[in-house]
């Protein structure tokens, strides 16, 4: 297994209205969950409140990837769970010849992605990539596999893996004390996985994950 390293620190934090998020917290779970419009770019309660792209999010997040993982231009990077491409925009502003692919669940996203790096973007699920082995240089899941239920997502475990010749990176919803889970569940509407820090490390060893990891806490 790789290392725990948080190289989402440069990206910028939002203030979370938690207690306005709990209230309807079924409904919106149910409306969040489809990954459509009302996700992306409906009501703050349900998602986003308007997914658009901003140079100020992933600027300074892909050159700490680029550093960290020793990109070339020569190397592909695969961004699991892309939503609408912007990670992946970032990264070809940064460095023009590297080859990219971005994959999402929801149709809405693809559709209505970021037109530089639409080409790059497939519609499909994580737990069954449409790439053959060893097709990436370095594979992003960032925060995508905690949206399945455990066994797919140990799925989705071994399919980074394969994908991957070398390097990848997941990012999950986890916690480590009470005060943080309460406030993840209070928060969370699309992840069906959530665990706390110990238990992702333990089902990242038994699902034999090679690439390096952190932790999303609102």
């Amino acid at each position: 297994m790789g290392k725990e390293i948080n190289l989402l620190k440069n990206y910028p934090k939002s203030k979370r209205n938690l207690d306005k998020r709990r209230k309807n917290k079924r409904r919106n779970q149910l409306i969040a969950r489809k990954f459509d419009k009302r996700f992306f770019d409906g009501d703050r309660d349900t998602g986003y409140g308007g997914f658009k792209y901003n140079k100020r999010f992933w600027t300074s997040v892909v050159k700490d990837l680029k550093k960290y993982y020793k990109l070339k231009s020569n190397m592909a990077v695969l961004d699991i769970g892309c939503a609408k491409g912007f990670t992946l925009v970032d990264l070809k502003k940064l460095m023009p010849k590297i080859k990219i692919r971005g994959i999402d669940i929801s149709k809405y996203a693809i559709n209505n992605s970021h037109k530089k790096v639409r080409k790059f973007l497939d519609i499909g699920c994580c737990s069954k990539l449409p790439y053959k082995e060893n097709s990436f240089d370095l594979v992003l899941a960032i925060n995508t596999i905690h949206n399945l239920n455990k066994k797919k997502c140990a799925v989705a475990i071994k399919e980074i893996n394969r994908v991957s010749k070398k390097h990848a990176f997941i990012m999950v919803d986890a916690y480590k004390n009470s005060k943080e889970k309460e406030k993840m569940y209070n928060w969370n509407l699309t992840a069906k996985t959530i665990m706390s820090r110990k238990s992702w490390k333990i089902f990242f060893k038994k699902n034999n994950y090679k690439g390096d990891y952190f932790w999303f806490t609102p």
